[in-house]
C-alpha cells in the first residue's frame, strides 16, 4: 500500500449531493483544462521549501501531464466519497465536518455519504499506544487503513475517508500524523485531534474549520492519485507542524486544480464559482476571494 503522510513529527526530531450539475459528455479538453490553469498564473505563488520537503528530499514533481500518463480516469462505477466517523464527536466538531462534507461534494463533484459510526472501543490494544513524552492516546493510522478501512469499503466508493478526534500515528518513530491516505486503495484517515478547541469562540471555530478542510481536501486529493506539490504553494504541500498548516493554503494551485479537473471532468469556471460561494456561506473571506478572483481570470 502507497501511502501518503501529512502534516507529521519524527520522534527523533527536537521538533443530498450538492455536487455540480454539469454536462459529463462534454469534459474539458487536456488542450483546455492546460490553457484554464494557464490563466491562473497571475494567482500562483512560488512554492517555498517547508520542513517537510526538507526531511522529504525523496519526493519529486508531479507535474500535470506525469499525471494524465499514470493517472486513468475514474471507472464509472466509484461515483461516491465515503465518510467513516471512528468515536464520537462534540457537537461543534459535527458541525465542522458536515461543512467538510459539503466541500468535498463540490471540490470532487462527488455525492459524499456518511457510514454507520464505528467504536473507538473496535480498535484493538495492539494499535493503540500512549505517546511515551506527552501522555497522549493515540491510535495507528496503519491500522485504521488496512483493517477498518478498507475491508469495508463499498463497491462504489471513490474513496472511504475516516475521521477520528483521536490522535494519530503511523508507527515507528512517528509522533503524530495528522492524517494518511493510500493512493492504490482509494482509503484515508485524518484526525481532528490537534485543530484546537471550536467551542470557545466564533474565531476558534473557524480556525478549526479551516484546519480540518485543509486535511480533508489534501488527503482526498491523494486518494484521487494526486502527490504532494512542489510547484506552488498549495492545498496540496507537505507540512510538518500545525503553524506550517496554518501558513499554507486550501485551495489548490492551477496545476492541482487542473489534475482535479481532469478527473472530474468539471467546467473549472463553475468549479471555482461554486467553492467560492460555499467559502462566502461558512465565512471563509481569503478563501472566497481567492477563488472569486480565479472565476474571473476564466471567464
Amino acid at each position: 500500500m502507497k501511502t501518503f503522510l501529512l502534516f507529521s513529527t519524527m520522534f527523533v526530531l527536537t521538533l443530498n449531493s450538492n455536487s455540480q450539475d454539469l454536462d459529463p459528455v462534454k469534459p474539458p479538453t487536456v488542450k483546455e483544462i492546460k490553457a484554464f490553469a494557464a490563466k491562473l498564473s497571475p494567482l500562483q505563488q512560488k512554492f517555498e521549501a517547508t520542513s517537510w520537503s526538507t526531511n522529504h528530499a525523496e519526493e519529486r514533481l508531479q507535474s500535470f501531464d506525469k499525471f494524465i500518463a499514470r493517472t486513468v480516469k475514474p471507472n464509472p462505477k466509484f461515483k461516491t466519497i465515503y465518510i467513516q466517523q471512528i468515536g464520537g464527536l462534540t457537537k461543534s466538531q459535527e458541525k465542522a465536518v458536515e461543512a467538510v462534507q459539503e466541500f468535498l461534494q463540490n471540490f470532487f463533484n462527488s455525492p459524499v455519504k456518511k457510514l454507520d459510526h464505528a467504536s473507538i472501543e473496535t480498535i484493538p490494544q495492539s494499535a493503540r499506544r500512549t505517546h511515551p513524552q506527552w501522555g497522549d492516546k493515540q491510535i495507528l493510522s496503519t491500522y485504521i487503513l488496512e483493517r477498518v478501512l478498507l475491508p469495508k469499503r463499498p463497491k462504489d466508493a471513490i474513496a472511504v475517508l475516516g475521521l477520528t478526534a483521536t490522535d494519530l500515528w503511523p508507527g515507528g518513530e512517528w509522533n503524530f500524523v495528522f492524517g494518511q491516505a493510500s493512493l492504490v486503495d482509494r482509503v484515508g484517515v485524518w484526525s481532528l485531534y490537534r485543530y484546537g478547541n471550536p467551542d470557545a469562540d466564533e474565531a476558534s471555530f473557524l480556525k478549526f474549520l479551516l484546519r480540518a478542510l485543509k486535511v480533508a481536501l489534501h488527503e482526498t486529493g491523494h486518494m484521487y492519485g494526486i502527490e504532494h506539490c512542489l510547484s506552488f504553494k498549495c492545498g496540496m504541500n507537505g507540512s510538518n507542524s500545525l503553524p506550517e498548516t496554518d501558513e499554507s493554503p486550501l485551495a489548490y494551485c492551477s496545476e492541482c486544480s487542473a489534475k482535479i479537473w481532469y478527473r472530474t471532468g468539471v467546467n473549472p469556471a463553475e468549479w471555482f464559482e461554486n467553492l467560492a460561494n460555499l467559502a462566502e456561506k461558512h465565512n471563509l473571506k481569503e478563501e472566497s476571494e481567492h477563488w472569486k478572483k480565479s472565476a474571473e481570470l476564466l471567464k
